[in-house]
């Protein structure tokens, strides 16, 4: 069964392949044929060149004849062979093919099956193993069932149950997979067993290949024997060739020699005859040039002469304007000096200065509103007097048909009519308005006298205008003369106006006089105005020059019209002068108008600068150019602005005069185009014919060569160009004879000579080109043709330059037309044509072109004549396919020749073949340069620019002309060359690596590949590992790396490989070193430090040398050397001073096997001596510009003073002035300079300067090295390294890379500086201060701020989160101090990439104080309504200046809520607190201090005057004073008491016995009438003397107690005498023990009087009942005032306890 199927599958297999096989049956015959016929086409070749051709004689060709009939046969017979033997080994191949396919499928299926049945059993394995581990488990779940079961543990055994299922479960279905799994097995092992039996049986057909192989072999050497016996015949052949070619090649050089010397002579007499008509069109083209920069310079000088005058009207008017400027800065100045000098003249005479200047500013504002009303009584007037002189000019327009010398009287008459009617109504209104006035303001009646002569003066002016000037034509005038006609002011022409009365004004002599002379000046100007001759104009010392108006735009062209239509033009005209200008409508041209129409409205005075519009309108009628100008008279003369009017024309030109088809072969056809192009506004019908005339119909004669006949056409058409009769040329002239002055005009017609120009020189260059083109097609025109030229007749010659389909047609305005001419060469030789374009329009001119070509009958050409092989290489192979044209009938033998001198270097393959008729060959053109190419080559090769030009000839047989083509090339070498060629690199430890520059040079002009091969381990080339391209002629710097592995000495070869596997050497030699110690880290990269900012980095320094043994490991050594001892070594690194780099420490000692920890710092900051240079130069040039300013200020005056002296004067003086400033300030920058050594650190300038330099850092990238020596021992602390000796081979290096940046983020308040310094701040007061920072990065931060110490004094108010680019925040932090010391502190701010470091300090000082008054301050007694005063001070103590503000607590912001209490009176007197007594009635405060706020500086004091002014009499005035500093701390309290009374005397002492708070109700005293009258009074009050007498003592004394009678000092009572006191009852005070000192007397003022009183008790004293006596006191001054006087009197136990 499987013999039937694998049976099958094999027909199926073959009937597949049959279409296959069968195809490549096809091929296979198809391959045989095609190589029969090529054998049979060389072996035809090869006897058609043996037989030489059609040149020999008929024997050798029917020679030839029979041996190709006899070599026919044999290879027919030949052929019948192998065609036989390739019949049988076609059939053989098939069964073969598929036997093979068959064999190599059942090989795959073999080999799957084998990989099916390993997987099986790979499955088998691993199920069985699966089913051992589950018995396995079951085993193990049954002994745990028993002991469970006979532990009688429930829980465990149902979960050993249930596992014990699922176990028995998976071994289930394990053992069926098992089964399935093996009967699969033997299936695939079966069907194994198949495909081998199958194997053997064809194990028979392998050795069969073998012998195929053996027939192939055979076949192939017969096909050998019959190729030999071919190249024997060809050989032959080629041999015959040989001679024959070596005949005609000898003749064809003769023919070559003699055509060449005829072509040099023909080819010199034509470059003669080029070169004398190219140097007359060179000097016409220059002699135009010449003209238009001549144009070009005269334009540009008068744009100059402009321009600069423009500028010296801008720097006179700057001029004015500083001067302005200076003297209104000085006014103002003064002003402020006059106000204050007024300020302190009222406040020395005690007046209110506001009040003062607030009236002074009343009286500024009404004299500013009467200058403003005089000012428009004036331009009233000015305005009456014009409207009146326009009814003037249109009563004299009415009356000009009378006769002139009426209109004389009558003008004369109405002229004092109106003068009178005017000054009158003048003079009402002056006089109402002034009498207004006068009721409203203070106004003078000056005002309106000189308003009126101003108005008279402006009267008699307008009498003295022209009336020319004044009259205005037009329909317009018309319409204004019928409206001034009516009064504007009611009244005016009244009849009750007195004509003949005169004012008192105009009988004023003064104002007569000054009539007089405006009369005169304006008799002056009108003379001019009749002359037409006009004084120069100078303003500021500034003649005006040129025109004074200017219009915009220059010339007003109305083009391309219709008739019929309306056209507007606005123009605008512009006051160019330097003063005011005013200009009136004269007129336009006689014959413009019937056409042109202006409206002009005439603005009167213009100032310069400003501009008024004209409006005119053009109607045409007929269909003309119109030209004429709009004249206009202005102040300083007349002026006109040019009009034109354009019709519609055509305007016709060809964008070239010459078509040049070149050189092309007979029977091509070729065609261009020349273009027709309107460029004016009108159409035309063109039409385009040959020209009559032509003389190209007749060809040249035998006389005449082809290069002569160009050349005498094109000497015929250069005169034509020089006097030229085409439209646009035409255009040019007339537009330049129309405007010349126009600057628009002139622009376009320098455009059209610009374009006539560039055709000029288009036309040459195209001469130029013909010429070459004739020369060429000269050099390849045979020279028998040349002779065996004929002459035509014009009817025998056809036509070979022709026209296209467009010959005629329409050409519409601004378009264009193309217009086709063809080429079609017929017989060679040199072909012109002359053409001719003609229009319908009269006023277009004809066009003429010329077409030339030139016919070649040259039947094979090169497509391609310069055979480009770019850039070459010496000794390396270059090919190219040459391809070559034949448009020849019949087949051609070609030969192929190169110059004898490249023979070694070039050749053609092959180099004889044949061309058959119109078709093309190609040519293998092989190239290999040597290095004798520039000897061999001579002067076909240039040694500078390495190009090289082969001349190859192609010799055409039984032809004599000859076709050349050239091959390029550029040589070059591929020398690679490497300098040094040899390179020490000296002593290197193996712990760095040590590098050597070398310069590989590329000496080629082709980039090339290189590439450093077989490199050693221990040598790495950079850039880019040693390989790489190098440019042409390049050199690149390489870097040699060399790092030594061990310590020996080094001696090797690098190898450098081109992409031609050239090979250059360079040699190498080092010695290794193994020093004792080693770094951890030799390259440390720092990140990118700011500016002021630390990176730090840690490495150790590892001594690992414990062994001297050098068997078992590398041990210390230099090269070969000796071997290091082990003990103790010592380093020291030695870091330059200018290095921003801290290494710690730099000198130790490490001991063997171990490590020492190094710490290095990178610190980056500006150089101290670049800061002192930036300082010294800003500082210089604030200086500088200080004296500039100063002595500008200095030259503004001068000028200010000398502004009469003439302009070249002031000129001359001014650069005096210039020099010598320049010498002042020279002078002054270099004694002034400061000098950088001079400059503090913590100077301004210096800080400054740092900022700014720190703001301008753009970064900077430093690698340091710093050197490690190495010594074995210890190091002595007291001598240090000088007693070790190192050995400088053994030295380490650390590389450190250290880039420093420009800060993010930098500060900006505060000079730039990053320390804050709160200074001393009082103990328990914050102080506040804020930090600019500044983004000066181009990125936008987000930032981050260090932790300050929570429980310290400075606290971060206020952070900031993100800073946009450029941007500004400020931080706010707080100093509060707890104690009194130094703090400090660090905030960091941290960026992404930089951070900003801020150091913080401050001190906290405990203020102190010291006051002259400790508790209380008792001002007296003081008469009511009078002030005292009185004086303590404050001394500050501390070392910090206080600021304090001193409080009254009656002022206190709490005090309204605590009067809501109940009053103190009620409450007990222990219960009161409060320090605020009696207040005034009229709400003023009874104490009032100076000043209340402040600073003392630490060591000073400060003096305070307390003021105490009661309004009426109260004894109970008092008050709370409280020092505060710094607004918290309330340093001293004092209490105010004073005591006021309404007479000047006053008891004190004792206890008073009234309430001390007053009552709500104020009573009303006694009267003084009551007092006068003497009648009794009750006693004002009450006074209790307590006296205690102590009992028990061992001398006892009386009680003492004492009172106080005083008079006031008060110059209110003054005169009187003095007060008198006395005592009443005095016999029973005295019965009662009690003695009074005084009992009567007098008290002076301001004196105070004691009165002493004691007790003792008398005999009869019950100590148990305290003594009570009344006794009465009475004053007496201005009134009688009487007190009670209770004496209480008791006796106390000297050892009772006192309450």
């Amino acid at each position: 069964m499987e013999d039937n199927e694998i049976s099958y599958s094999k027909e199926e297999e073959q009937k597949s392949l049959l279409p296959f096989l069968e195809e490549e049956e096809k091929e296979y015959k198809a391959g045989q044929f095609s190589n029969v016929e090529e054998h049979w086409e060389e072996y035809k070749l090869e006897e058609e060149l043996a037989g030489g051709g059609k040149i020999g004689s008929k024997d050798a060709s029917e020679g030839v004849r029979d041996k190709s009939d006899s070599s026919m046969e044999s290879l027919e017979h030949y052929l019948g062979n192998t065609n036989n033997i390739q019949a049988v080994k076609y059939t053989d191949r098939i069964c073969k093919s598929t036997l093979q396919r068959n064999l190599k499928e059942l090989n795959n299926v073999a080999k799957e099956k084998e990989l099916v049945v390993q997987k099986t059993r790979d499955k088998l394995s691993t199920c069985q193993l699966r089913i051992k581990m589950l018995e396995k488990q079951l085993e193990y779940v049954d002994i745990e069932i028993e002991k469970e079961q006979e532990a009688g543990n429930v829980a465990a055994l149902s979960r050993l149950q249930a596992m014990h299922r699922r176990l028995c479960t998976e071994l289930e279905k394990e053992k069926d997979l098992e089964l399935k799994i093996a009967l699969t097995l033997k299936e695939n092992v079966l069907e194994m067993w198949q495909i081998e039996t199958e194997q053997g049986k064809y194990e028979i057909l392998h050795e069969q290949p073998k012998k195929d192989q053996e027939e192939l072999e055979m076949q192939y050497q017969e096909r050998a024997k019959v190729r030999i016996w071919k190249e024997k015949i060809a050989a032959v052949q080629r041999e015959d060739d040989r001679r024959s070619r070596e005949k005609k090649e000898e003749e064809a050089q003769k023919e070559y020699e003699e055509r060449y010397k005829k072509m040099l002579e023909d080819a010199k007499r034509n470059h003669e005859k080029a070169v004398y008509f190219l140097r007359k069109s060179m000097a016409r083209i220059h002699e135009e040039n010449a003209k238009e920069e001549v144009k070009t310079q005269e334009h540009m000088e008068r744009r100059i002469q402009a321009v600069l005058s423009l500028k010296n009207s801008i720097t006179s008017n700057r001029e004015k304007l500083q001067t302005r400027q200076v003297w209104n800065k000085a006014m103002a100045s003064e002003a402020k000096k006059q106000e204050m000098k007024m300020r302190e003249a009222i406040l020395a005479e005690g007046g209110n200065v506001a009040k003062e200047i607030f009236l002074r500013k009343r009286l500024l504002e009404h004299e500013k509103e009467k200058q403003a009303y005089r000012e428009q009584q004036k331009s009233r007037k000015i305005e009456i007097v014009s409207q009146i002189l326009q009814e003037k000019a249109s009563i004299h327009k009415q009356k000009k048909s009378q006769s002139c010398t009426k209109a004389i009287k009558g003008g004369g008459k109405d002229s004092l009519l109106w003068r009178m009617k005017t000054w009158q109504y003048i003079e009402k209104t002056c006089k109402h308005s002034a009498g207004a006035l006068s009721q409203k303001s203070w106004c003078s009646p000056s005002a309106c006298s000189s308003a009126g002569e101003r108005t008279a003066s402006v009267g008699e002016i307008s009498e003295k205008i022209p009336h020319d000037v004044l009259c205005e034509g037009g329909e317009d005038e018309k319409e204004r003369d019928r409206t001034l006609v009516e009064p504007e002011f009611p009244g005016l022409w009244s009849q009750e106006c007195d004509l003949h009365k005169i004012s008192k004004e105009e009988m004023d002599p003064k104002q007569l006089a000054t009539r007089v002379e405006k009369k005169k000046k304006f008799e002056k100007k009108a003379q001019e105005f009749q002359t037409g001759i006009f004084p120069k104009q100078t303003v500021s010392g500034h003649e005006c020059k040129g025109r004074t108006f200017y219009s915009k735009p220059s010339c007003i062209h109305f083009k391309d019209f219709d008739v019929g239509q309306i056209y507007k033009k606005k123009i605008v005209l512009i006051n160019a002068s330097y003063g005011v200008n005013f200009c009136r409508l004269v007129g336009i041209s006689e014959w413009l108008k019937d056409f042109i129409s202006i409206h002009f409205d005439p603005p009167g005075k213009m100032s310069p600068g400003m501009s008024c519009e004209i409006v005119v309108t053009f109607k045409p009628m007929i269909n003309e150019t119109l030209e004429g100008e709009v004249m206009f008279m202005a102040q300083t003369g007349s002026f006109s602005v040019p009009l034109k009017c354009t019709a519609k024309r055509c305007i016709l030109a060809l964008d070239k005069e010459l078509i040049d088809f070149g050189s092309h072969v007979v029977g091509e056809t070729i065609s261009q185009t020349i273009n027709l192009t309107n460029s004016g506004a009108l159409g035309t019908r063109f039409k385009v014919q040959m020209s009559a005339g032509d003389s190209s119909t007749c060809r040249a004669t035998a006389k005449s060569s082809p290069g002569r006949m160009v050349t005498r056409h094109f000497s015929d058409c250069v005169p034509e160009k020089k006097v030229s009769n085409s439209p646009v040329t035409s255009v040019v002239e007339k537009k330049e004879q129309i405007c010349p002055d126009q600057s628009e005009e002139m622009t376009y017609c320098a455009a059209q000579v610009e374009q006539q120009r560039t055709e000029t020189s288009l036309s040459s260059s195209s001469t130029e080109q013909l010429g070459q083109d004739v020369l060429n097609s000269r050099s390849d025109l045979d020279t028998d043709n040349a002779h065996n030229l004929v002459e035509l007749f014009p009817e025998e010659t056809p036509v070979e330059i022709m026209l296209g389909k467009v010959t005629e047609g329409e050409i519409g305005p601004f378009s264009s037309v193309k217009l086709q001419i063809i080429f079609v060469p017929a017989i060679p030789g040199d072909v012109r044509t002359e053409f001719v374009i003609m229009f319908d329009n009269s006023d277009c001119k004809p066009l003429c072109f010329s077409a030339i070509g030139v016919s070649v009958d040259v039947p094979v050409w090169v497509p391609n004549p310069n055979i480009d092989l770019k850039i070459c290489m010496y000794d390396r192979l270059y090919q190219d396919r040459i391809v070559i044209q034949s448009r020849a009938k019949a087949t051609l033998r070609l030969k192929f020749e190169v110059c004898k001198e490249l023979s070694k270097h070039m050749e053609l393959l092959p180099k004889t073949g044949y061309i058959q008729a119109q078709s093309s060959f190609s040519v293998q053109l092989k190239f290999l340069p040597r290095y004798s190419l520039p000897e061999d080559a001579g002067s076909y090769f240039n040694e500078e620019t390495r190009i090289l030009e082969v001349p190859v000839t192609i010799l055409i047989v039984d032809k004599a002309k000859t076709v050349n083509f050239t091959v390029h090339a550029i040589v070059t070498t591929s020398d690679l060359q490497i300098s040094p060629a040899q390179i020490n690199f000296g002593y290197c430890t193996i712990y760095e690596a040590v590098q050597a520059n070398v310069m590989l040079t590329n000496k080629s002009i082709l980039p090339q590949e290189f590439g450093f091969v077989g490199l050693p381990e221990f040598v790495e080339i950079q850039p880019n590992d040693g390989l790489g391209i190098l440019l042409p002629l390049e050199s690149l710097t390489l870097d040699i790396i060399f790092k030594a592995n061990k310590a020996k000495e080094y001696s090797f070869e690098l190898t450098c490989k081109s992409e031609i596997n050239r090979q250059f050497k360079l040699s190498c030699k080092a010695v290794g070193v193994h020093p004792p110690l080693e770094l951890s880290h030799s390259l440390v990269r720092f990140a990118a430090t700011a500016l002021n900012s630390v990176s730090t980095a840690t490495l150790y320094v590892l001594n690992s040398h414990m062994s001297v043994n050098h068997c078992t490991h590398a041990v210390p050594r230099i090269g070969n050397g000796e071997v290091a001892p082990v003990g103790p070594t010592s380093f020291e690194f030695r870091v330059p001073e200018d290095c921003p780099v801290t290494i710690t420490p730099s000198v130790g000692t490490v001991l063997p096997g171990k490590k020492s920890l190094i710490q290095v710092s990178f610190r980056p900051a500006l150089s101290d001596q670049l800061i002192r240079e930036e300082a010294v130069r800003r500082l210089c040039r604030a200086a500088a510009t200080g004296a500039e300013i100063q002595k500008r200020k200095k030259d503004e005056k001068r000028e200010g003073k000398k502004l009469s002296i003439s302009i070249t004067r002031q000129q001359s003086s001014r650069q005096l002035v210039r020099d010598g400033d320049s010498k002042y300030l020279t002078s002054l920058y270099s004694s002034e300079q400061p000098k950088s050594k001079d400059l503090k650190p913590d100077s301004d300038a210096y800080m400054a300067a740092q900022a700014f330099l720190m703001r301008n850092f753009s970064g900077r990238f430093e690698k340091y090295i710093i050197p490690c020596f190495v010594a074995s021992g210890h190091i002595d602390e007291k001598k240090g390294s000088e007693n070790l000796s190192c050995s400088p081979y053994n030295t380490l290096y650390l590389e450190m890379h250290c880039p420093a940046v420009a800060p993010s983020v930098v500060v900006t308040s505060d000079n730039g500086k990053n320390t804050v310094n709160f200074g001393d701040v009082a103990v328990g007061h914050r102080m506040i201060k804020q930090i600019t920072i500044q983004n000066i990065s181009p990125e936008k931060l987000e930032l981050g701020f260090s932790v300050l110490n929570p429980n310290g004094p400075f606290l971060l108010v206020r952070p900031v989160g993100m800073l946009e680019p450029g941007e500004n925040k400020t931080l706010i932090i707080s100093f509060c101090p707890n104690e009194s010391k130094w703090f400090f502190e660090m905030l960091d701010i941290r960026t992404a990439k930089t951070n900003l470091t801020l150091s913080i300090t401050g001190r906290g000082v405990m203020p102190s104080i010291v006051c002259s008054v400790e508790e209380e301050l008792n001002m007296g007694y003081v008469i009511a309504r009078e002030k005292v005063t009185s004086t303590f001070k404050i001394q500050n103590t501390s070392t910090l200046t206080l600021r304090y503000s001193v409080q009254l607590d009656s002022l206190s912001p709490t005090r309204d809520k605590d009067q809501q209490r109940l009053p103190l009176f009620i409450t007990s007197s222990l219960q009161r607190t409060e320090f605020v007594g009696t207040q005034n009635y009229n709400g003023l405060s009874v104490f009032s201090i100076f000043p209340t706020e402040g600073e003392i500086v630490a060591g000073k004091s400060q003096d305070f005057i307390v003021t105490f002014s009661p309004d009426h009499e109260s004894l109970y005035y008092s008050d709370r004073l409280k020092v505060v500093l710094f607004g918290k701390k309330i340093a001293h309290v004092i209490h105010l008491k004073g005591a006021a009374r309404d007479h000047p005397m006053f008891v004190e002492g004792g206890i008073p016995l009234d309430v001390p708070i007053e009552s709500l109700a104020v009573t009303s005293a006694v009267s003084s009438q009551e007092t006068l009258k003497g009648e009794l009074q009750e006693p004002v009050k009450s006074i209790l003397l307590i006296l205690e007498y102590i009992e028990g003592e061992s001398s006892p004394e009386p009680a003492m107690t004492e009172l106080k009678v005083g008079a006031i000092q008060t110059a209110q009572f003054a005169s009187k005498k003095n007060m008198e006191f006395s005592f009443d009852s005095l016999p029973l005070l005295q019965q009662k023990g009690f003695t009074v000192d005084s009992v009567k007397g007098t008290v002076e003022r301001g004196q105070v009087k004691r009165i002493a009183v004691s007790w003792v008790p008398p005999a009869d004293f019950d100590a148990d009942d305290p003594l009570l006596v009344t006794a009465l006191l009475t004053l007496k001054d201005d009134i009688k005032e009487s007190y009670r006087i209770f004496f209480m009197a008791k006796v106390v136990s000297a050892y009772a306890p006192t309450t």
